[in-house]
């Protein structure tokens, strides 16, 4: 009989029966184990202080929850156990200070988590200060809060004037200048103000407003504030508030019409981390609104962290909806996951208070003892150190480090990522990169009103207020400015170069400005008085021929110039200078024809002084030597000296001195030249300083600032003479100062432009000219309006716009030509030549110096016995004698002493030859005789003939007759 045999077990079924067995017996274990530790660890009781009612404490305290279970699953083997207490703040300060109170007495806590707001932290932070109890703050961001006035207070979020510096630079980036700053009356908006603006201004950029709104202010005290705000011309508002009133900011502001294309709305990270969990109608009002946020990279920890986060939370909180955690959430958990660590770390035994037997108070706060777990807890929370939910979580003095800022648009039902900010590259578009996406460094932002134009960032007021352009009226020179008052309609027309120049500017803006012009009527109003009104608001901006001057910037701004700049003077022209017999005298001013005379008279002595011992053309009568000393130095003008000079002493005075007489001439005849075949009139005056002099008379037109720089030029005032037009002027200057007129006018150039083109026959402009920044728009101090206004006047000056309208009110410019400051001054000055009269004259010295010091040293010994035993006076004459006699040691002497010598012998030598000679009976000519000899003459200088002479006859005379009158000159030195 044949057995069945049974199917064998499979060994796949064996081995996943073992590994879920082995898997239940592990898991059974581990939790034996748990049980058993949690048994036997040390509880260490921390307090969590949250607003229980609000959904962001509901969402943080599910957080703080999930933070120690997680820390204990992971570390299930520690030997200390973080029990929570957790207490209700309700929002309110006394209750929160209350449960701080409570859980310090009562339960003992070791470490505090919380409160939520700034305002509750702060009190308790004292409280856990006294007891020395660490308090850990994952929401607490006023920079009011100071972990170093409050030590034992953790800051394990990041301080809210980290956002200052990337906010600064996003204004700046886009070129913003005025920013009003909106934040809640609280210490949690207040406390970030003196950080905005001090970052604000380092970047030039001006806080004209702030607006403060309480966090309990009502609908119409919110719309109140936007209405002040809608005023303004800022178009550009810094938001910090939390999302409870924040929300409620921006959907009035949707309603009172400003999230529209003409604003820029820039929220803190408190309104934008929140924006997912705000309801739909608030996200649709805040649409195109830019946010910074600290950034937190995506990572499977906390994207687990979130999808676990929404169960828990909708287990805990079933009737709340949330759409997930915030920033603060995340921060919320590290703070947790910190104090369960250190608690680790420090080894905390249990409660360990000292009571004061005795408190300082009778009552609660009086009885609080001190931890003495608190300094080591403490200790181990600030050296931690561990990859947290939001970032890497290290405490530095207190508090976490700035990493980087995400930056934020809000688009459709949430926000999208346009760029980032860190502290070492700035804004860029991508995170650690200094690569840039556009213009400011970012993606592409829609902004309100779903409009992808930069807003200007200011605007006019919306309340249909046209800009009032206060134009001065002029009584003269109304080319400039010109007010005409209808009599019937009472109507004035404003016209003019400046107002054309205006309406042109205006036109060229990007945008439209609806202005008017307001006449001032009052002619005792100066300019001064006039830029003043634009101070005190009463004018919008001032448009006119007003000059930009240092004082008036200290009130107002001013734009570009759109006319030349300075201050010039104009005076009557004499007649024609070819005309003036001693034209010839002009090219050189009085000063320079004394000092070149005074150079030819002090070059003409040296050179006399050098040559009169050893040089006979310097030697004669008194009066001789001195007129050689006048002929010799004014030869040089025309090279025309021809004294031998013997000194090289002498020679080096003469060469530089003929250098100086060549430039000096050359000038002079240049001079010369331009004042006969250029200039064809002469000013009357030709500078400042020959007014001062001659104590003339000076005009200014009426109410210019000229009349201040007249005054600095320390004119008298008595001298000082107001018009108005520009025929008061011709009429001033044509008097003269004799017959009650001036001499000369002074003006900004554009005005004497003006006249000189209709009277450049009889005047000219002359003089040195003070510099000045010309005509400019007068607008309030930092006026939105003036950057673009100074682009669009450069868009003006630089086209054929401003030609025309020069020449549709001053007439064609080489109609009349006007004389420059070249008429000025064409003489030429002593100090035109200071260096060369420097050179000769300190070489003519210092060769007279040598020259002295040589004669001095070769004549000591004649001069000690000629001067020994005499008076002072008979030693300067002995000496002067001395010094007046021929040096016969000179090489000059010594030749002449060698040509006489020579002459003797030559003479005797004839003597001898006539003796000898055969008698001449005239039978024999001349010719014959020349026939048969050779004529010889000496040698120049009485030498010895080189051929001697074959007959006597042959021989030349006159050598011999030369020696002999020069020996009979050497004989007789009176004749020297």
């Amino acid at each position: 009989m044949e057995m069945k045999m049974e199917k064998p077990i499979p060994v796949t079924l064996v081995f996943f029966a073992s590994y879920f067995f082995l898997l239940f017996f592990s898991s059974v274990s581990y939790r034996a184990t748990v049980g058993l530790a949690q048994n036997t660890a040390v509880p260490v009781h921390v307090g969590v202080i949250l607003d229980l009612a609000s959904a962001p404490g509901k969402r943080s305290q599910t957080s703080i929850r999930m933070a120690i279970e997680d820390f204990y699953a992971a570390h299930g083997d520690y030997s200390t156990r973080v029990t929570l207490d957790m207490r209700d703040s309700k929002n309110d300060v006394i209750v929160a200070a209350s449960a701080a109170v409570d859980l310090l007495e009562n339960a003992q806590v070791q470490a505090i988590i919380g409160p939520q707001t700034s305002y509750e932290a702060e009190f308790v932070a004292h409280l856990c200060n006294r007891t020395q109890v660490p308090m850990l703050s994952f929401s607490a961001t006023s920079p009011a809060l100071s972990p170093a006035r409050t030590p034992y207070f953790v800051r394990a979020t990041l301080n809210d004037s980290a956002q200052a510096a990337p906010v600064a630079a996003l204004i700046q980036s886009f070129g913003w200048r005025n920013v009003v700053l909106i934040y809640e009356d609280s210490d949690y908006g207040a406390g970030i103000v003196p950080s905005f603006v001090d970052a604000l201004q380092s970047i030039d950029v001006r806080v004209p407003y702030r607006a403060v709104i309480p966090t309990s202010a009502t609908e119409d005290r919110i719309d109140e504030e936007l209405y002040r705000l809608k005023t303004m011309q800022t178009r550009v508002f810094v938001v910090h508030m939390l999302p409870a009133l924040g929300s409620r900011l921006f959907l009035r502001a949707k309603d009172a019409g400003m999230m529209t294309e003409d604003y820029a709305w820039i929220t803190t990270d408190s309104i934008i981390d929140a924006v997912d969990t705000l309801k739909a109608d608030v996200i649709d009002a805040m649409q195109g609104v830019v946010g910074f946020r600290p950034y937190m990279a995506t990572t499977k920890k906390n994207v687990n962290f979130t999808s676990r986060f929404k169960a828990r939370f909708r287990q805990d909180f079933p009737t709340v909806e949330d759409k997930g955690p915030t920033e603060f959430q995340f921060w919320a958990y590290d703070a947790a996951w910190a104090v369960a660590m250190a608690a680790e770390i420090a080894q905390v035994s249990g409660p360990s208070f000292n009571v004061p037997e005795n408190g300082i108070l009778s009552t609660d706060l009086g009885r609080l003892g001190v931890s003495q777990n608190g300094p080591r807890l403490l200790d181990a929370i600030q050296n931690l150190e561990f990859d947290g939910l939001a970032r890497k979580f290290r405490l530095v003095k207190g508090q976490l480090l700035v990493s980087a800022f995400e930056i934020v648009n809000v688009i459709g039902k949430g926000t999208r990522n346009i760029g980032f900010w860190n502290p070492n590259l700035g804004i860029s578009r991508h995170l650690n990169s200094t690569r840039s996406g556009g213009k400011n460094g970012l993606k592409q932002i829609l902004w309100p009103g779903d409009s992808m134009v930069v807003p200007k960032g200011w605007d006019i007021p919306t309340d249909g207020k046209k800009l009032q352009i206060g134009v001065p009226v002029k009584h003269g020179f109304n080319e400039f400015v010109n007010v005409v008052t209808d009599p019937v309609t009472n109507i004035s027309t404003v016209t003019g170069y400046c107002i054309d120049v205006f309406d042109a500017v205006m036109q060229k803006l990007p945008y439209a400005v609806l202005y008017e012009y307001v006449p001032v009527y009052d002619s005792s109003i100066s300019y001064d008085t006039l830029v003043y009104q634009v101070y005190l608001k009463k004018f919008d901006a001032v448009v006119g021929d007003t000059t930009i001057v240092a004082n008036r910037t200290n009130y107002v701004d001013f734009t570009l110039p759109y006319t030349e700049s300075g201050v010039s003077m104009i005076v009557a022209v004499q007649e024609d200078a070819r005309k003036n017999a001693w034209i010839f005298l002009q090219p050189l001013t009085p000063n320079l024809w004394l000092g070149s005379l005074s150079f030819f008279f002090f070059t003409g002595f040296v050179v006399w002084v050098i040559e009169h011992r050893v040089n006979p053309e310097f030697r004669g009568t008194p009066w001789q030597q001195f007129g050689i000393i006048f002929y010799f130095a004014f030869s040089t003008l025309v090279f025309a000296h021809k004294e031998k000079l013997e000194s090289n002493l002498s020679r080096f005075v003469v060469i530089i001195w003929v250098f100086v007489v060549l430039i000096l001439t050359s000038s002079y005849t240049a001079s010369l030249t331009s004042m006969l075949t250029v200039q064809q009139l002469q000013p009357t005056v030709t500078d400042v300083n020959e007014l001062q002099r001659l104590g003339e008379s000076v005009g200014y037109q009426d109410g210019s600032f000229v009349l201040g720089l007249l005054k600095r030029l320390k004119f008298d005032e008595r001298k000082l003479r107001n018009y108005s037009t520009a025929d008061e002027y011709a009429d001033a200057l044509s008097k003269g100062t004799a017959n009650g007129g001036v001499a000369a006018i002074f003006d900004e150039i554009p005005y004497l432009k003006l006249f000189l083109s209709n009277h450049c026959a009889d005047y000219t402009m002359i003089g040195p000219t003070y510099k000045t920044d010309g005509f400019g728009f007068v607008f309030p101090r930092n006026s939105p309006l003036v950057p673009d206004i100074s682009r669009a006047i450069l868009n003006v000056t630089e086209g054929d716009e401003m030609t025309r309208i020069e020449r549709k009110w001053f007439g064609d410019p080489t109609g009349c030509v006007v004389e420059s400051d070249s008429l000025s001054s064409s003489s030429l000055s002593f100090w035109s030549f200071g260096g060369l009269f420097l050179i000769t004259g300190v070489v003519s010295i210092l060769m007279l110096i040598i020259y002295l010091i040589f004669f001095f040293c070769k004549e000591q010994n004649e001069l000690r016995a000629a001067t020994s035993e005499r008076t002072f006076w008979q030693k300067i004459v002995a000496i002067s004698k001395h010094y007046d006699q021929k040096d016969l040691t000179s090489r000059t002497f010594q030749r002449d002493q060698d040509v006489a010598s020579d002459g003797e012998s030559n003479r005797d030598a004839k003597h001898r030859d006539t003796a000898s000679l055969p008698e001449f009976d005239g039978s024999q000519s001349p010719i014959s005789i020349s026939n048969h000899s050779e004529i010889v003459f000496g040698s120049p200088l009485g030498g010895t003939p080189t051929t001697e002479p074959s007959s006597p006859w042959n021989r030349s005379p006159l050598p011999d007759e030369i020696s002999i009158q020069l020996a009979d000159y050497r004989e007789r030195p009176e004749l020297m």
